[in-house]
């Protein structure tokens, strides 16, 4: 059974976001004190191994990319710029711009921190100043469809960074008009694919090129709507896949694709309305989503889904957590209640 652990964080204001990395063994967190903290995890005990400076404003969110690419932890707040951070060995340079040489698991950049154990320091080599407001949060695809990261701000704008070939491109798209909270990314598998008995033909490179081409994810804003996106290789670029889902009456604060790779695909939006939306889409019937409600007593902030998809975390403003799962007559049932 898990325990709860509570220790000092070292940070100086209030903690916004805290992450595990990939296996367990890192733990990024990030404040008002417009720092970011790295811990070790071994056990039940924790070591501050770096403490990352740079941004100019209060730190929304850390995002840890997938471990096939290295140690990389992005981060964004409130000075509308996101950084790269990368573990290595102690080096030489500077932060790259947006569109310089070097590249994720590429080139290495200057420190931003104090050296961490073991020789290794945690140095920022990248700096996107791509928007105008604050980068209210960041998200890294699944690492099937490539090195990708979405960048949601209240300027209204997503962008998204594709590092490849040690270089980066990105693409900025106008997505809500009143500010954009959150972004999810699709999983890289379209639903049912992995239990269908068609063969795939065109070997290796046939199945990443397809991998690539199902690069989806979804946004949530201060419009009240969510929408869907997907790539359009002719325009190289990210456009609506449908109409807006409606039907929240207030801020979407948070929305969350879930990584079943089954037979259907699921959304959870949350909303300062008190509700959370589930969004149910089945491959036999594409673009259309079916809409489950669950209501709640306060204004919801974050919905996450297991790693197996099926279970959803909810929490808000009444302090709670609650877990749902549906049942087999397609109904969300509160599995567990967890109140602090």
């Amino acid at each position: 059974m898990a325990t709860q652990v509570i220790t000092n964080s070292g940070h100086d204001d209030m903690i916004h976001d805290a992450v595990l990395d990939y296996y367990g063994r890192k733990l990024a967190t990030c404040s008002s004190d417009r720092t970011i903290k790295i811990f070790e995890i071994e056990g039940e005990t924790q070591r501050l191994i770096e403490t990352l400076k740079g941004h100019e404003g209060a730190v929304w969110c850390v995002a840890w990319a997938h471990p096939k690419y290295g140690n990389i932890l992005a981060s964004a707040g409130y000075d509308g710029k996101v950084f790269i951070w990368k573990e290595q060995a102690s080096g030489s340079g500077g932060p790259h711009q947006a569109g310089g040489v070097g590249g994720v698991g590429g080139a290495a950049g200057a420190g931003a921190g104090a050296p961490g154990g073991g020789g290794a320091a945690w140095q920022r080599i990248y700096d996107f100043p791509l928007h105008k407001a604050s980068v209210n949060i960041v998200a890294w695809s699944p690492h099937e469809a490539g090195c990708l990261l979405a960048c949601a701000s209240s300027d209204g704008s997503v962008s998204v960074l594709e590092f490849k070939d040690n270089a980066v491109d990105h693409v900025t798209l106008p997505a809500h008009g009143l500010g954009v909270n959150s972004v999810s990314w699709a999983p890289a598998t379209s639903p049912g694919s992995i239990v269908s008995s068609a063969p795939v033909g065109g070997g290796p490179a046939a199945a990443a090129a397809a991998l690539a081409g199902n690069r989806r994810f979804v946004t949530g804003g201060s419009d009240n709507l969510v929408k869907i996106w997907a790539f359009d290789p002719a325009s190289q670029s990210y456009k609506q896949e449908r109409e807006p889902l409606a039907g929240h009456a207030d801020w979407v604060r948070d929305v969350a694709w879930s990584p079943t790779v089954l037979q259907k695909s699921y959304i959870a939006s949350a909303s300062q309305d008190k509700t959370v939306r589930i969004w149910t889409s089945d491959p036999a019937s594409p673009g259309h989503w079916d809409c489950k409600v669950l209501n709640f007593d306060a204004a919801v902030w974050r919905v996450s889904w297991s790693l197996s998809g099926n279970v959803l975390a909810v929490s808000g403003a009444d302090n709670k957590v609650t877990l749902w799962k549906e049942n087999l007559r397609g109904e969300w049932e509160c599995v567990k209640s967890i109140e602090e």
